[in-house]
């Protein structure tokens, strides 16, 4: 019997449907319903440079108004991982009551805290609140450059803010800041040297933040309110309608695919007419006068080396496989709206979790087909395959954050649980999946079987190299995925929100489909030049697309984005890393699965009688 994922069993699976429906359940939103005069909360959250991301300081690290003691919000792991820190502000927001330049308070800032404006403002730093889960961005100040001679260097910071608030019924439906018709104190070199701020003297500056609230009614319901923040362009806007682009890719693939398929189908045709014409004799006989892939048919299922490696390595491409399936599923079920901070991020740990029962039945199974005698090895070094790069990443981009004093370092209780996650459910469904798996492994069901002697391979030419077969078989669905990895990227490592699930499920099925042939062809390539060397080559000629998507992100990181600074930097490379590994485990399952299809389908045609 073939091992893949679809052999997992029956009560692998009711599992995994169980928590799918928990983690749909948990994520699904409900209308909140407020009164005429009823308190809605605003919730300060971060800051940062416009152009970083990930680079994210509490807001309560500027000096801005703030209460006496700070109260913060409960939040889900998907918002910690995301890097937010809610608390509550001064702001007084009553539902549809108007409020007109009221005072939030007086601030008296030194030399130094000017300064600390001043650099947060030449820095291009934005602000977030959240109101009833809707973002609200803004910036912290203004900056104008002017002239050549005499040079103009202004910055202002912003001390009134005008909140627009839309509702329909006893919902809220939108909300954004405006500074529209404010003018900014200007911020000097030292303190005590603005002109326009309140009060000067003694070497302190002082300030007096307001804000108005002005409600609009809208007609747009509650359960289409993401529609109103999507179309809202605070951050540079990106991602667009590119139907286009994917239907150009999806006709080079189909164009691609037919003729590798047409091709591929015309030469093996001619094979088994070649080889079947007037056969005769044994499956040890076949070798007199012959040459090609039929010649090798003694070796070709000679077991490889570093047999228990290859094993993990297709037990957790498949437990990404299904990880990224689910994912794009639940994305299409609507459950990753805007408004829902951080459920993309809380969804995959709970699946990456859940999943890793298939990378356990899928290593096992297969080591244990393939006569591996250490399977216990096996299933830790499944187990820890990835999560261990994960853990040094994380580790190293963690403390950075930690010392730069970012809101993306996490809570020593969150790095608890997530320990807790992988240790009480990840790796005991490793366990237990890799239990199941050598218990239902069975036997190989090679057709044909394997001399003692290992036949001497010929000298090949350059072009059946492995990095030849590297390049071609990663480069070719990483162009089929080219146009889409731009505004992937643009989402990750933006502030876009991705909606156009669909067009995402098109391009990962291109991405396999594109995988699986180009292996398999490659595969064919390699037995006709009598080379029995398949069971690395598959994986590592389609896996190598992940070195191509790590050079993209840093082609994107020069040219496509304005990143900068260590803490940007380190995170952004790191991840990436991790990112290329996962694409390498996936497409390489993918392309070893097809490629060991292909092989015993033309073997078992064989008369081999």
């Amino acid at each position: 019997m073939q091992c893949g994922i679809g052999h997992l069993p029956g009560g692998c699976w009711r599992t995994m449907g169980l928590h799918c429906v928990l983690i749909l359940w948990l994520f699904s939103g409900l209308a909140v319903g407020f009164k005429q005069g009823d308190n809605v909360t605003l919730y300060v959250n971060k800051v940062g440079p416009y152009h970083n991301p990930q680079e994210t300081y509490h807001y309560y690290t500027l000096p801005v108004c703030r209460p006496e003691k700070v109260h913060h919000k409960s939040l889900s792991l998907g918002e910690v991982l995301d890097g937010d820190r809610m608390a509550e502000s001064l702001y007084h927001i009553r539902f549809k009551e108007n409020v007109e330049k009221k005072t939030l308070c007086h601030l008296t800032l030194s030399e130094k805290q000017v300064d600390q404006l001043r650099e947060a403002i030449e820095e291009l730093y934005y602000f977030e609140f959240v109101l009833d889960d809707i973002p609200i961005w803004g910036f912290v100040g203004y900056i104008e450059e002017s002239g050549f001679l005499p040079h103009s260097h202004k910055v202002g910071l912003w001390t009134h803010l005008d909140f627009n608030i839309e509702f329909n019924g006893d919902s809220v439906i939108f909300a954004n800041v405006s500074v529209k018709d404010v003018k900014p104190v200007p911020l000097e070199e030292g303190a005590g040297l603005a002109v326009g701020g309140v009060g000067v003297g003694g070497g302190t500056l002082t300030v007096i933040h307001t804000y108005s609230v002005h409600w609009f009614e809208s007609s747009l319901p509650h359960a289409r309110r993401a529609e109103r923040l999507r179309d809202y362009s605070f951050f540079p806007k990106t991602l667009e309608i590119h139907w286009l682009s994917i239907i150009n890719s999806l006709v080079l693939v189909v164009l691609l695919l037919g003729f590798v398929i047409i091709i591929l189908m015309r030469v093996l045709k001619n094979d088994f007419a070649r080889y079947n014409v007037e056969e005769e004799g044994g499956c040890d006989d076949l070798d007199q006068g012959d040459n090609g892939w039929k010649i090798i048919h003694t070796e070709v299922f000679r077991f490889p080396p570093y047999k228990s490696l290859l094993c993990a390595m297709l037990g957790v491409g498949a437990q990404f496989l299904t990880l990224a399936t689910g994912i794009i599923v639940m994305a299409l079920l609507g459950m990753f709206n805007v408004h829902r901070h951080g459920a993309i991020n809380s969804a995959a740990i709970v699946l990456y979790a859940l999943t890793s029962c298939v990378s356990g039945y899928v290593s096992c199974r297969f080591y244990t087909q393939i006569n591996g005698q250490r399977w216990v090895w096996n299933i830790i070094l499944t187990s820890s395959l990835f999560s261990a790069p994960l853990f040094f990443t994380w580790s190293v981009v963690n403390s950075i954050h930690w010392w730069c004093g970012s809101t993306q370092a996490l809570p020593a209780t969150t790095v608890l649980l997530l320990l807790g996650a992988w240790v009480l459910v990840g790796f005991p469904l490793t366990v237990i999946g890799g239990i199941m798996g050598k218990n239902r492994a069975g036997s190989f069901q090679a057709p044909c079987r394997t001399r003692s002697i290992p036949r001497q391979i010929p000298t090949q030419p350059w072009y059946k190299h492995t990095a030849v077969h590297m390049a071609i078989g990663g480069f070719l669905p990483f162009s089929a995925i080219s146009v889409e990895l731009y505004y992937i990227f643009a989402t990750v490592w933006g502030r876009e929100h991705y909606t156009l699930y669909g067009i995402l499920l098109c391009v990962f099925a291109i991405l396999l489909s594109v995988g699986a042939c180009i292996s398999v062809a490659l595969t064919y390539f390699l037995l006709s030049g009598e080379d029995y060397r398949w069971w690395w080559r598959s994986v590592l000629s389609t896996g190598s697309t992940g070195l191509f998507i790590f050079v993209y992100s840093v082609f994107y990181y020069r040219n496509r984005s304005s990143m900068s600074g260590l803490v940007q930097t380190t995170e952004f490379f790191g991840y990436s890393l991790l990112t290329a590994l996962v694409f390498s485990l996936m497409l390489g399952s993918v392309s070893f699965w097809a490629s060991l299809a292909f092989i015993r389908y033309i073997y078992r045609s064989l008369k081999m009688d």
